[in-house]
């Protein structure tokens, strides 16, 4: 699908028919790619003069395949994060392309942040007149809804912080390791969206439809600051999430070593109690205790006291 916004208006315009004889409006200031068809990206080729990447070619990581300049037009593909709802948000690449006229923008999934910008030029439909306005103010928009995702996935690590030193609570710690795993994941793929966008405000730095204009300079100067502080905050996240990871490791490890001890100390206090019960039932053919009356009583001492020193033992060492 083709969607194009026009400058003045408020509301991006499908393109729908043939693309045969499609022409590009003079006017156009965004022309939104959405799961293009072949047919969509000869048709925008045409119009502009210029190529338009595939999804396979969005999808390198090599620098030289996600930033590049060819013919007079600034290629720019950031991984961006998207279903920041859920609990393990995804993300996706889109290709900017900043031209001479229009800006043109490769995706095949929708971020909310695409849609936010929509919504805020219905309200301003004079928010942006070129398309490296567009450009700036859809990065705005993208950081934005990065920061959000990351104070979720931020006061999510908090709360497993609260319930793993929670005092006098058993805690289900098998339940705060996925919790962890999972915050763990979205900290990741927040770090390789912000790291893609980082590069991509000092590659566009020099393009001349940003540089020689003071307001987008400094725009741009603005978003790259925010980039740099979100990166940090989502470090110190990640700090925290291997913090805690090993107090939960370590807890679990108290907790069973403490399983063991109470088995190793019973097993001790009993085995005199055992020894003493073995020797009397192997039944010697001389064995006095058998026929006296204190006998009985005396093994049943013997008993509890072999039990008991063990124990006192324990106390007295700090074992229990």
């Amino acid at each position: 699908m083709i969607r194009v916004l026009r400058a003045g208006s408020g509301t991006c315009e499908i393109v729908q028919g043939s693309l045969l004889d499609w022409t590009l409006p003079r006017d156009a200031l965004w022309i939104d790619m959405i799961a293009p068809t072949p047919d969509e990206d000869r048709a925008v080729e045409k119009a502009l003069n210029l190529s338009v990447p595939t999804r396979d070619e969005m999808a390198e990581l090599e620098a030289s395949s996600r930033l590049y300049r060819e013919n007079g037009a600034t290629y720019v593909t950031s991984d961006i994060i998207h279903n920041g709802d859920a609990e393990t948000p995804t993300i996706d690449p889109v290709t900017f392309v900043l031209t001479k006229g229009p800006l043109v923008t490769i995706r095949y999934f929708d971020p909310r942040p695409f849609t936010m910008l929509v919504e805020r030029m219905e309200r301003e439909p004079n928010l942006c007149s070129t398309g490296a306005d567009l450009f700036l103010n859809l990065m705005e928009a993208i950081i934005d809804r990065a920061s959000d995702i990351l104070s979720v996935n931020a006061n999510k690590v908090d709360r497993v912080a609260t319930a793993v030193f929670a005092e006098g609570k058993q805690v289900g710690f098998e339940h705060l390791l996925t919790k962890l795993g999972r915050a763990h994941i979205a900290n990741a793929r927040i770090e390789q969206s912000l790291a893609g966008l980082a590069r991509i405000f000092v590659y566009v730095a020099s393009d001349e439809r940003i540089d020689h204009v003071p307001d987008s300079r400094e725009h741009l100067r603005s978003l790259s600051g925010d980039a740099a502080s979100l990166i940090a905050h989502n470090q110190a996240v990640a700090a925290g999430i291997n913090f805690q990871l090993s107090a939960a490791l370590g807890m679990i490890n108290i907790q069973q070593s403490s399983i063991f001890k109470v088995f190793s100390v019973f097993t001790v206090a009993f085995l005199p109690p055992t020894l003493i019960g073995a020797i009397y039932g192997m039944n010697f053919e001389h064995m006095p205790e058998l026929h006296e009356t204190w006998g009985y009583p005396a093994a049943l001492l013997a008993m509890i006291a072999a039990a008991a020193l063990p124990l006192i033992w324990f106390k007295r060492k700090g074992w229990l």
